[in-house]
């Protein structure tokens, strides 16, 4: 799936990365300058404004040299090492890492931890670690007069020590929601997906509806006088075959733009067609019944509020996702509950299956998840669809309990609505 692939792809965003790179690089002058002219410190300032020259070629290099607004990983390691080396011999001049700005050594990791692969960033992170240990041990002295400062062995070597503590946990946090991150966009992506392809065919059985209602009348046109053709052509061993054939091939058009309707009873409402609930329920059942083996017991409350809601793509889909689960996952038996008041409406899905795994039913709701308990690997789910028919159904205002069912023994689902909110969706 392309947008699946598009997704896992690891890039740094070009624009950002270059507006970043300036504002790092004008500081970098503007400090240099300030320490050198207006407080007068004493350091080798000519070589430092040299490296900070180099910064701002290697920039205008990724403006004009890329064109692509998004820079490949491989390309993006590249130029994370090269800030990170840059830095690094700026520190190397100005004190190392007792200098105050040290800290700044460990952005490009933690920048690059949000969009590039662990991979890439692991390579950053222990160049990082490594530019850190080499400036604890081989630097130039601070800046005149600082340089008459002695410091004590114990801060000497603690800052080092927390730069990369800081480094490893800024990291590893970074990582960690950057890949959740990309996990739900990459879900809602695939949300969108599916709601794209309903849509388009709820728009093409709307076109077929639409064809078969216009066709009709020609063709009812063409089905007389065929027939009359026939019955004063029919002893005409000459024409009797044609003929037949041809009223045959209508009789059969005729089947064909039956099919091809939604409704063949009603012609003009056969998208916006309000239903009750339980309607709601029943076609969605029916669907299952022509492919499934297992048993569907609807039960609807004897008091049960019966009033019409308009059909929507997304809450179909959400409550099909939950029914197609508990048919996936139970052993024989599906039990729906269909319940409405004055105030709510509800639907309870339950199986008599295993239901959901300990270990992750407190994940239930997220995407790509995956039980490490499931004897039957082939059966188990990723969670993608929970989260679907979750997300859609709680953008319909519904409020969702997923549990373990008490009577059943395997998972049950319950979708409730205010009744207000149910009318107005």
């Amino acid at each position: 799936m392309e947008l699946s692939a598009n997704s896992k792809s690891s890039y740094l965003n070009k624009v950002t990365y270059v507006n970043l790179r300036w504002i790092g690089i004008l500081g970098q002058f503007i400090t240099i300058n300030s320490v050198a002219f207006l407080f007068k410190f004493e350091f080798n300032f000519i070589l430092a404004n040299f490296v900070v020259l180099l910064g701002v070629l290697s920039n205008f290099i990724l403006i004009y040299y890329f064109k692509k607004n998004q820079l490949p990983e491989k390309i993006s390691l590249i130029f994370l090492t090269l800030d990170i080396v840059q830095l690094s011999f700026l520190l190397f001049l100005t004190g190392g890492t007792i200098n105050p700005f040290s800290i700044f050594l460990i952005i490009p990791s933690i920048f690059a931890s949000n969009s590039l692969s662990i991979k890439t960033n692991i390579l950053l992170i222990f160049l990082t670690i490594f530019s850190i240990i080499l400036l604890t041990f081989y630097h130039q002295e601070l800046p005149s007069p600082l340089n008459k400062y002695i410091f004590s062995n114990y801060y000497y070597y603690s800052v080092p020590i927390a730069l990369i503590i800081a480094l490893i946990f800024l990291s590893f946090f970074a990582l960690t929601f950057g890949n959740e991150s990309k996990v739900r966009k990459d879900a809602l992506d695939k949300i969108q997906e599916v709601i794209s392809k309903e849509n388009e065919l709820v728009s093409l059985g709307g076109q077929a509806a639409a064809a078969a209602h216009s066709l009709g009348t020609p063709l009812s046109t063409i089905k007389i006088i065929s027939q009359d053709l026939y019955n004063n052509f029919k002893n005409n061993k000459d024409l009797k075959k044609d003929i037949e054939l041809l009223v045959s091939q209508v009789n059969r058009c005729n089947e064909i733009l039956k099919r091809l309707s939604l409704n063949p009873v009603v012609e003009d409402d056969f998208i916006d067609k309000n239903i009750t609930l339980h309607n709601y329920v029943k076609e969605i059942v029916n669907s299952f019944n022509e492919i499934s083996d297992k048993n569907f017991i609807v039960n609807i409350e004897q008091n049960y509020n019966s009033f019409e809601i308009s059909k929507s793509i997304e809450v179909v889909y959400g409550i099909r996702n939950f029914i197609g689960n508990a048919n996936k996952f139970a052993k024989k038996n599906i039990y729906i509950s269909i319940t409405s008041d004055s105030e709510t409406s509800s639907i309870s899905i339950e199986d008599d299956g295993q239901g959901f795994p300990k270990d992750i039913l407190s994940k239930i709701g997220d995407p790509y998840i995956k039980s490490l308990q499931s004897k039957n690997k082939s059966r188990a789910g990723l969670g993608l669809g929970i989260f679907i028919g979750k997300t859609l159904l709680e953008k319909n205002k519904a409020k969702l309990l997923i549990r373990n069912s008490e009577t059943r023994g395997g998972a049950e689902i319950k979708i409730e609505w205010a009744n207000k909110d149910l009318i107005s969706i």
